[in-house]
This record gives C-alpha cells, sequence and structure tokens, in this order.
C-alpha cells in the first residue's frame, strides 16, 4: 500500500502584538472551536511579507503602513483539510505590530469564517481552556515579551 503526501499550501501568519504586548487571535467555530493567529495561503507568485499584510487587511482591516512586519518568529507543518481536501500546510509566522484602533473589521474584505477577535494577554493564552493555535505561542509571545527575538525560526507544533 503506498501512502501519498497531501499537496503542498504555503501560509503566512502574524503574532500581531499591541502596545501593550498582548496578542491579537481570530475565533472559528470548525473542529469544536478554536482561535488562531490571523494568515492564510500564499497566492500564486505571492512573498510572505506580502501575503502576511494581505491577510491581515483582509480578515481585519488593517491597512499596511499601520502594520510593523518584522522577523519570521516560527514555522509549523500540519496535515489537514481546507475545503474537505487534504493539504501538507506549511506555516510560517512573522512578529508584527500594530495598534489596536488600526484592527476594523468593518473594512476586512475576506473575514472568512471569522466569529470573533480579541486581544490576548500572556496569563490568558497561558490559561486557555479553548483550543489555541498553534501549540507553542504562549512561550513564543513570551520570548518576545521578555525582548528575546530567536535567532532562527521556532518549529512549533
Amino acid at each position: 500500500m503506498t501512502t501519498s503526501t497531501p499537496p503542498l499550501r504555503e501560509a503566512a501568519r502574524a503574532i500581531l502584538l499591541d502596545a501593550d504586548d498582548r496578542v491579537l487571535l481570530l475565533r472559528y467555530d470548525e473542529n469544536g472551536g478554536f482561535w488562531a493567529t490571523p494568515g492564510g495561503s500564499l497566492e500564486p507568485g505571492e512573498d510572505d511579507t506580502t501575503a502576511t499584510l494581505r491577510e491581515l487587511h483582509e480578515e481585519l482591516g488593517i491597512d499596511e503602513q499601520a502594520v510593523e512586519l518584522g522577523v519570521q518568529l516560527a514555522e509549523r507543518t500540519k496535515d489537514h483539510l481546507v475545503g474537505g481536501h487534504p493539504v501538507r500546510q506549511v506555516e510560517k509566522y512573522f512578529l508584527a505590530r500594530a495598534s489596536t484602533a488600526a484592527v476594523d473589521p468593518s473594512r476586512a474584505t475576506q473575514p472568512d469564517n471569522i466569529r470573533e477577535y480579541r486581544w490576548w494577554t500572556l496569563t490568558d493564552l497561558r490559561h486557555a481552556k479553548e483550543t489555541v493555535y498553534p501549540d507553542g505561542l504562549a512561550d513564543l509571545v513570551a520570548l518576545v515579551n521578555d525582548g528575546r527575538i530567536p535567532q532562527r525560526p521556532v518549529v512549533l507544533k
């Protein structure tokens, strides 16, 4: 019996922090409900930076000029279903900073199935009863909040 690797889907995601070092997460109802960082798949010919900024605008109405996009903090590879089809998604997570006022979901052009957004403190993340993706996000935010930006992207599960 042979098993095939699902098609590759590249994605860029933002670990978006405000001036108080809170991280913005989006809530979805699929798969029992979960919270995740903003972001999504790259379009053909698009680079990670462009995709991250585009996704922040599409999902949250954030103007490109209102975001300070930083280094890649992490990467995660996950096999899952997208539109009912299996994919192997490779996600790159980038540090981003914006004010809370920059978030304007009324200007979002593709809010997808986002049910809610919320700014989370590190304490909120560490004590979350809900599912939060990716695993290890709290530890990564703690590093950034302590000024210890990883030299190389951290591998998350």
